[in-house]
C-alpha cells in the first residue's frame, strides 16, 4: 500500500512493522551468515538442520537412503552448518539422484515449471481498499470462498467491507491488458485477522461485478506439512507490486533464513506487494509475504536511500531495503485451525483445510508427471497393460487387461463417506466440478495429506465438545430401543439384528485417520490407547503414522504394476495382501478382515475398529481370542499371548468382547464357518470377558460418538445385562 495514501494510525503500524521486522533480520546476523557460508562451500543439502533437510527431500520424492549410500565417508563433513550427514557435498549430484534441479541449485528447470505458474498464478489477485486509508495489495484464494492476504493490508472487516479483489488483471501474450475480474469481499460471511502473524482471511463474492464464476480462478491449497523449503532454495513470488499490472519475482531469490514464525528472502518486492504468495519450486505455497526489511542506524530506526532516518511521509520508494519476510504458511495455518469460529463461518474456515486443490481451468496440454518424477500410480508401459488411476469410492481402479479394484484408504466420494451429522465435527466434503490437478503434483499423495488435514480439523474441532453427556445419551438409548421387546432370547436377537441392520446409515468406508482417531477412539484424557497393550499416542501422533504407511503402500503398489503388469487378479490380490500384512495401519479390526473377506460395510464399521499401534495389529493377525491357563507368559511386549490356537489380549478384553458381539448381531452368518475363525464353541470366552470387565466411559464416549456417525449403537455397551438373554445361535452359519 502506498504509505502517503495511509492513515496517521496506519502509518504508526507500519513503521512498527518494519521495525520489527529490521530487529528480527538483524538479530539472526551470525546465523544468517553462518548458513550463507555454509551455502557457498558445501551447499543447500548442509546449510540446514538435517532433520528439515530429509523431510524436504522425502517430499521431493529422493530416496534418502540411497543418496547416503552414495560415495558414503566415515567421518563427519567439515564444519558443516550444524549438519550431521556423512556424506560429502559433491555426492549430491545430477547423476546420483537428480537432487541439484530438485532442490534448486540447478538453474535448468523443465518447461512444465512455467506452465504451473501460469495457473498458480490465476488465483492470485490485486486489492484495492476504498475511502481513508486506501490503497492497493495483494491476494490469494486459498479455497473456494476464501481470500489470504496481510493484516496490515485488511486491518478491519469495516475496511474489507469496502474492499475489492481484481484476477487477471494483467497483461496478455500481446501485450495488452486484459479484462479483470472484479469481485466484493465478504467479511458478514467471514473475517478473521491476526496482527501478531499480519495475516487476514476474508469471504470473496462467489460472482464477480460482470457475472463472472469465482471459481473460474480455483485456489491454493496451503498445507502444514514440513519439507516445503530448505535454507539455499530459491522462491517465487506472485505480486501486484504498487498496485500495478500482476508481475513474478521468478527464482532469483534465495532463503537465506527460517525463523520459528517467519523466512527471510532476497527477492525483488515492492510496496503493494504485501499479502503476496511465496511459492518453492513445486508451486506450494511456503509463506505468506508482509513485509521487506530495511536498513537500519544504530538505533534500529529505517533509513531511506539517501542514508537519513526514513519517515512514512517520504513513501515506500524511498526506503534503502536489505531483505524480505514472509509470515510461515504453517504457522497461519496453525493460528487459523485455533480460530473461534461457530456455524457457518466455522465450515468456510474448515474448507480450506479439506476442499484439497482446484487449479485455474486454464486450456493448456495435458498435466505432466510430478516434478519429483514420480506419479500416484504410473501406467505399465508395454503392448500388454496400460495402467490408469483413478479415485473412486476409496479406492484405486487400475484398468489393465483384466479390471480388479484394491482399496488403498484414499478420499471416498461425498455419497461413499458421510461423516456424521455432528455439528462440532467436520462436514461432509462438497461436490465441486473440479479440473484435473496440475502438473507438480501427485494426486494420491495430495488426498492422503488432505486426510491428515481433515483429520486434525476433526480432532481440533472434537476437543471443544463435551466427552460424554450421560444425560443426552441415556435419552438417546432409551429412544433407540424403545420398540424392542425382551423375553425371548431368539425374538430380541432377530430384533436388534433389524434394528441394528436398519439404523446402519450412513455407512462410513474403512477410514481410521479421519474416522476413529480424532474422535470416536479418544479416552477422557484427549489421547489414544492401543486396546491390547494401553500404550498412549496422541492422535497427531497415529493420523501422521498411518499417512506414512498409506504413502508407502501406494509406491509399492505402483511397483506391482509396472513388475506385474501381466499378472492375474488371483497373483495381484496375494501380493496386495501380503503388502497389507506388512505394512499394517494402527487400527485393529476386532473382527478380523479376511474373516469377512474385506467387504464393505463390515470393514468400515466402527463398532469394531480400535486404535492399536502397528506392532500389536501384526502380532494379533487373524488369530482368534482365546484364554490361556499360562497367560502371564505373554510372547510379545505388552500385546498378549498368541499361539496357534489363538490369541489373548493384555488389555481390553470387555471393549473387544463386546465390539465382537456386536458384529455377530449386526452381521448373522457372516463369521464362523471354519475353525480359524470364530466358532460358536467361544461364545462362552466372549460372555465370560463381557462380565469380567464392566462397560466403561471410554465405551459409553464411543459408542454415543459411531452413533452420531453411523446411526446404530451397540446394544452390550447399552444393555449389558441382555448378553446371557440373547440367543446367539442363529448368528452362526
Amino acid at each position: 500500500m502506498a504509505t502517503a495514501e495511509l492513515t496517521s494510525e496506519q502509518k504508526s503500524d507500519y513503521l512498527a512493522q518494519l521495525t520489527m521486522a529490521a530487529a528480527r533480520y538483524t538479530s539472526r546476523t551470525a546465523q544468517r551468515e553462518r548458513n550463507q557460508a555454509v551455502l557457498q562451500t558445501q551447499g543447500v543439502l548442509y546449510a540446514d538442520a538435517p532433520e528439515r533437510v530429509e523431510k524436504r527431500l522425502a517430499r521431493l520424492g529422493a530416496d534418502w537412503a540411497m543418496a547416503r549410500a552414495i560415495e558414503h565417508t566415515p567421518t563427519e563433513p567439515a564444519s558443516s552448518g550444524g549438519s550431521t550427514l556423512q556424506l560429502p557435498p559433491e555426492s549430491f549430484t545430477g547423476d546420483a539422484l537428480g537432487l541439484e534441479r530438485l532442490i534448486g541449485r540447478n538453474n535448468l528447470t523443465p518447461v512444465a515449471f512455467l506452465e504451473e505458474g501460469v495457473q498458480v498464478s490465476r488465483s492470485v489477485g490485486r486489492i484495492t481498499i476504498s475511502g481513508p486509508g486506501g490503497g492497493h495489495g495483494t491476494g490469494f484464494m486459498v479455497s473456494p470462498s476464501l481470500l489470504l492476504t496481510n493484516n496490515h493490508v485488511l486491518r478491519s472487516a469495516e475496511e474489507a467491507g469496502r474492499s475489492k479483489v481484481a484476477f487477471a488483471f494483467q497483461d496478455g501474450v500481446e501485450g495488452g491488458p486484459l479484462t479483470p475480474a472484479v469481485f466484493a469481499l465478504e467479511p458478514h460471511r467471514l473475517f478473521v485477522t491476526d496482527r501478531a502473524l499480519d495475516y487476514s482471511l476474508v469471504a470473496v463474492a462467489q460472482h464477480g461485478t460482470q457475472g463472472e464464476a469465482l471459481s473460474s480462478f480455483g485456489w491454493l491449497m496451503l498445507t502444514e506439512t514440513q519439507g516445503k523449503v530448505v535454507i539455499g532454495e530459491f522462491v517465487n513470488i506472485i505480486q501486484h507490486p504498487r498496485g500495478e499490472p500482476k508481475q513474478i519475482a521468478l527464482r532469483d531469490n534465495q532463503l537465506v533464513d527460517i525463523l520459528e514464525r517467519f523466512l527471510h528472502y532476497d527477492s525483488d518486492t515492492r510496496e503493494g506487494s504485501s499479502g503476496s504468495p511465496v511459492f518453492n519450486d513445486q508451486w506450494e505455497v511456503v509463506a505468506l509475504h508482509h513485509s521487506a526489511v530495511p536498513k537500519t542506524d544504530a538505533e534500529g530506526r529505517p533509513l531511506s536511500v539517501d542514508g537519513t532516518v526514513w519517515r512514512p511521509e517520504m513513501g515506500e520508494q524511498q526506503l534503502a531495503w536489505r531483505a524480505n519476510e514472509g509470515v510461515r504458511i504453517s504457522r497461519v495455518l496453525r493460528a487459523l485451525h485455533e480460530a473461534t469460529l461457530t456455524g457457518a463461518a466455522a465450515q468456510l474456515r474448515d474448507e480450506m483445510f479439506t476442499a484439497g486443490l482446484a487449479p485455474s481451468p486454464v486450456e493448456s496440454a495435458p498435466p505432466t508427471p510430478s516434478s519429483n518424477g514420480k506419479s500416484a500410480l504410473s501406467a505399465a508401459n508395454g503392448a500388454q497393460a496400460q495402467a490408469q488411476a483413478h479415485l473412486t469410492d476409496g479406492a484405486a481402479q487400475l484398468v489393465l487387461p483384466l479390471r480388479i479394484t484394491v482399496g488403498f484408504d484414499t478420499p471416498s466420494s461425498p455419497q461413499a463417506t458421510p461423516l456424521a451429522p455432528l455439528p462440532a465435527l467436520e462436514p461432509a466434503p462438497k461436490a465441486v466440478s473440479q479440473p484435473p490437478p496440475p502438473a507438480g503434483r501427485t494426486d494420491v499423495v495430495s488426498a492422503v495429506e488432505q486426510d491428515v488435514d481433515a483429520a486434525l480439523i476433526n480432532h481440533r474441532l472434537a476437543q471443544e465438545r463435551s466427552y460424554y453427556d450421560r444425560t443426552a445419551d441415556i435419552a438417546a438409548r432409551e429412544a433407540y430401543y424403545a420398540n424392542v421387546r425382551t423375553g425371548d432370547g431368539d425374538t430380541l436377537r432377530r430384533a436388534l439384528t433389524a434394528l441394528l441392520e436398519e439404523t446402519h446409515t450412513p455407512q462410513p468406508r474403512y477410514k481410521p485417520m479421519r474416522l476413529v482417531y480424532p474422535w470416536v477412539d479418544l479416552h477422557k484424557d484427549g489421547r489414544l490407547y492401543g486396546i491390547y497393550s494401553a500404550k498412549g499416542f496422541s492422535v497427531e501422533e497415529l493420523v501422521r503414522a498411518d499417512a506414512t504407511v498409506a504413502e508407502a503402500r501406494l509406491a509399492r503398489v505402483e511397483e506391482l504394476l509396472l513388475q506385474e503388469s501381466t499378472a492375474g487378479p488371483a497373483e495381484f490380490e496375494a501380493e496386495f495382501d501380503a503388502l497389507e500384512a506388512s505394512m499394517p495401519f494402527n487400527c485393529e479390526h476386532v473382527v478380523p478382515q479376511s474373516w469377512f473377506g474385506k467387504r464393505e460395510p463390515m470393514r468400515g464399521d466402527l463398532h469394531h475398529l480400535f486404535a492399536c499401534e502397528a506392532g500389536c495389529n501384526s502380532f494379533r493377525g487373524n488369530f482368534p481370542y482365546f484364554d490361556f491357563p499360562d497367560f502371564d507368559e505373554a510372547l510379545r511386549d505388552a500385546c498378549g499371548m498368541r499361539e496357534s490356537v489363538g490369541f489373548e489380549p493384555a488389555e481390553g478384553k470387555g471393549a473387544v468382547a463386546r465390539a465382537t458381539l456386536y458384529f455377530l448381531l449386526r452381521y448373522p452368518g457372516q463369521v464362523g464357518d471354519v475353525a480359524r475363525e470364530f466358532p460358536e464353541e467361544r461364545l462362552p470366552l466372549l460372555l465370560a470377558w463381557h462380565e469380567n470387565q464392566a462397560v466403561t466411559e471410554y465405551e459409553l464416549h464411543r459408542n454415543a460418538a459411531i452413533a452420531e456417525i453411523q446411526g446404530n449403537r451397540n446394544p452390550l455397551i447399552d444393555h449389558p445385562e441382555w448378553a446371557r438373554e440373547i440367543d446367539f445361535s442363529g448368528v452362526w452359519p
